[in-house]
């Protein structure tokens, strides 16, 4: 093979190299785009519990129903509410910017409440153990399960009595697995990706519990669903790959 007919097969391979990642991109891209629904038309629903609500230990089954059918489901019916609202504002060519981003407040707020809610009760479950799998991951980023776990509780003794959530997640920017603190359902962590997600609002805990966080803390703790945050955790790390 000649130099000429060397370098023009090089450029092939890497023109090739290119462009089957760009097309592959394209067509997955495609066949995703069916899965985007309208941005004012879609609905919110009511997503089951995932457990059975008498099984937990140390959770009432009292508790978890009202939260569920109040608090979670009071935010869903509202982010319906406000969604249509924004429909027919954007439609008033006359409405000041100003009281259309009321709304948008709103929205944020109530999408904030639904998403964290549902992740709240999907990692809820009657007890079981960790995988060893997920424990090795857990020492990675914080030494050691306890360091993870202390520092966890630490942030919801914090919260305890006013409102808030303790967010374990994946920094897709960082590249780090942590645990946030929030004071409310509108200002999470940029580019995170929630792992294991705690309300520690009042209405999560009073109705058992009173003012006695700690106590609803290790409640909570052994009704952790840890095979679906071992799910989330792997999920969120192939995003990353």
């Amino acid at each position: 093979m000649s130099t000429s007919d060397r370098r023009t097969f090089v450029k092939t391979l890497a023109l090739a190299a290119l462009t089957v990642p760009a097309l592959a991109a394209r067509t997955a891209l495609a066949q995703n785009e069916s899965n985007i629904p309208n941005a004012f038309l879609t609905d919110a629903t009511l997503k089951p519990l995932s457990f059975n609500a008498a099984s937990l230990d140390g959770l009432s089954e009292k508790l978890m129903t009202s939260h569920w059918q109040n608090n979670y489901g009071g935010s869903v019916r509202a982010l319906n509410t406000i969604k249509e609202r924004l429909q027919a504002a954007l439609a008033d060519d006359n409405l000041p910017a100003y009281v259309y981003n009321d709304l948008k407040r709103e929205h944020l707020m109530r999408t904030g409440s639904v998403v964290l809610h549902e992740y709240y009760f999907d990692n809820i479950a009657p007890p079981v153990a960790r995988s060893l799998e997920l424990e090795r991951l857990f020492a990675r980023a914080f030494g050691n399960v306890q360091t993870w776990e202390k520092e966890f509780r630490r942030i919801g003794a914090g919260l305890g009595g006013g409102s808030g959530w303790v967010v374990l997640a994946w920094n897709l920017q960082t590249q780090t697995l942590e645990n946030y603190w929030m004071w409310d359902h509108m200002h999470a962590p940029a580019a995170s990706i929630p792992i294991l997600v705690l309300d520690m609002y009042e209405h999560s805990y009073h109705m058992d519990f009173g003012a006695a966080t700690a106590q609803y803390l290790d409640a909570f703790m052994r009704n952790i669903n840890w095979p679906i945050v071992e799910a989330r955790l792997h999920a969120a790390l192939t995003a990353n790959a």
